[in-house]
């Protein structure tokens, strides 16, 4: 039993209205960068890393070289590579 008596409700408690997470690609194929510029912010590893790039502890894509973000697929996965401009 309650000891005090509720009064009304509460905005925190309702499903699905909490702000997203803002993942997805930041940088699209053919965008210049520059090193440590974030081109990917996923949950897991669905964008693999290739040439260029490297992943952050929190599976962030990101350059590692200057150049032009080129998106491909090897083996059914998309891999993300920085090449030289």
């Amino acid at each position: 039993m309650a000891h005090v008596k509720g009064s009304g409700s509460v905005n925190q408690h309702k499903q699905g209205a909490r702000h997203g997470k803002r993942f997805g690609v930041k940088k699209f194929a053919g965008e210049k960068i520059t090193i440590g510029q974030i081109i990917v912010r996923q949950k897991g590893a669905k964008y693999k890393v290739g040439k260029g790039v490297k992943f952050g502890h929190d599976w962030t894509v990101f350059s590692m070289i200057d150049g032009v973000v080129k998106f491909s697929k090897k083996f059914g996965k998309t891999v993300v590579n920085v090449v030289k401009a």
